[in-house]
């Protein structure tokens, strides 16, 4: 698998930043001028890409479907009443270009994916809920496009076969992302240590697809290695709708990815080796050292009561006080100044 994927406008993993999408899904209400809206927002949040959902109720839920708890509704009538009108795309597509920001998408049938390819979305989305659809998948892969699999309730064999399919088609731009598919999710069923199990075991990049409340989970994420982020978005989590409960508004966006930035800037790049620039004042005024536990006299020979540890750090280091035991000072040394090795 390639462990980066190159969009319009952004590289996805290696040592890149995490890549944020905003989860607009359905929650544009059926406006499409707060589709608009909410794509500007996100851009000024500092998202790299927006998300939507393209699905047909008839290709997508059975009349039958028993009815969900979460719901009010039947599905179908809810999912039916969600659908985006697919000739927003063009447009929507080019305002995304213009702002250079990804204009991704989940499309849930062939049609979709078509749709897609005619505005030339980089990454296709495959919801978790479709992640056994076969056929789907195949036909994703088949775009050559970058293949985004969301793995809520997925088991390793399914992901596997999922893969499978994917590398069947030359199509390695494949990510994993750790999801819970529920809405809100609890956070004690994040796992965010499965991200590191989907790293190991399938080798593409991994993130994670958030659903619980607020974006403590999603910072975590990424302190965790997730390379894309993606979160529910909405103008009002106070609108009526399945997806705005749970999603964030577009201050919090903002906010999120500001914490995202911080967190990434603060993993620094793992070498360990002595102060950095910034604390050399600090390593010197207020570390411990070796100093004269009181006034000490030019011949002298240094015993263990001669000596204090304490601050600043201007002497010699601690790690070598017993090294001192014995020798012979060359000069006077008043109290509580450093003793330096130019003192013997």
């Amino acid at each position: 698998m390639n462990n980066t994927i190159k969009t319009k406008n952004y590289v996805l993993g290696g040592n890149n930043p995490s890549y944020i999408i905003a989860e607009i899904g359905s929650n544009h209400n059926g406006s499409f001028d707060l589709a608009c809206e909410l794509i500007e927002k996100a851009k000024s949040a500092g998202a790299n890409a927006v998300k939507f959902q393209t699905f047909k109720a008839e290709n997508h839920y059975s009349k039958n479907t028993p009815k969900i708890s979460l719901y009010e509704e039947d599905i179908y009538s809810l999912i039916e009443s969600l659908e985006i009108d697919r000739s927003w795309h063009v447009k929507l597509s080019k305002l995304c270009l213009d702002l250079n920001i990804d204009f991704m998408d989940s499309p849930c049938d062939f049609e979709a994916i078509e749709l897609a390819k005619s505005v030339d979305m980089d990454i296709l989305k495959v919801a978790s809920f479709d992640m056994v659809d076969s056929k789907l998948i195949r036909k994703i892969a088949q775009t050559g496009r970058g293949v985004m699999l969301s793995t809520g309730m997925a088991n390793l064999s399914e992901i596997q076969n999922a893969i499978n399919i994917c590398n069947s088609e030359n199509n390695h731009n494949v990510v994993l992302l750790q999801c819970t598919s529920l809405y809100p999710a609890p956070v004690k069923l994040s796992n965010l240590n499965a991200m590191t199990t989907l790293k190991q075991a399938f080798g593409c990049i991994v993130g994670y697809s958030d659903h619980t409340l607020g974006d403590h989970i999603a910072c975590a994420a990424v302190a965790n290695g997730a390379k894309v982020i993606e979160k529910h978005y909405t103008f009002n989590k106070n609108a009526k709708g399945p997806d705005h409960q749970f999603a964030i508004e577009p201050n919090e966006l903002k906010d999120m990815i500001s914490k995202i930035r911080e967190i990434e800037y603060s993993m620094g790049d793992g070498i360990k080796n002595g102060p950095r620039e910034e604390e050399l004042e600090m390593f010197e005024k207020a570390r411990r050292s070796i100093l004269a536990s009181k006034d000490l006299f030019k011949g002298d020979i240094i015993t263990e009561d001669s000596l204090v540890i304490k601050r600043p750090g201007m002497g010699i280091s601690p790690l070598f006080f017993q090294n001192l035991i014995g020798m012979k000072l060359s000069c006077d040394v008043k109290k509580d100044d450093p003793i330096n090795w130019n003192n013997f």
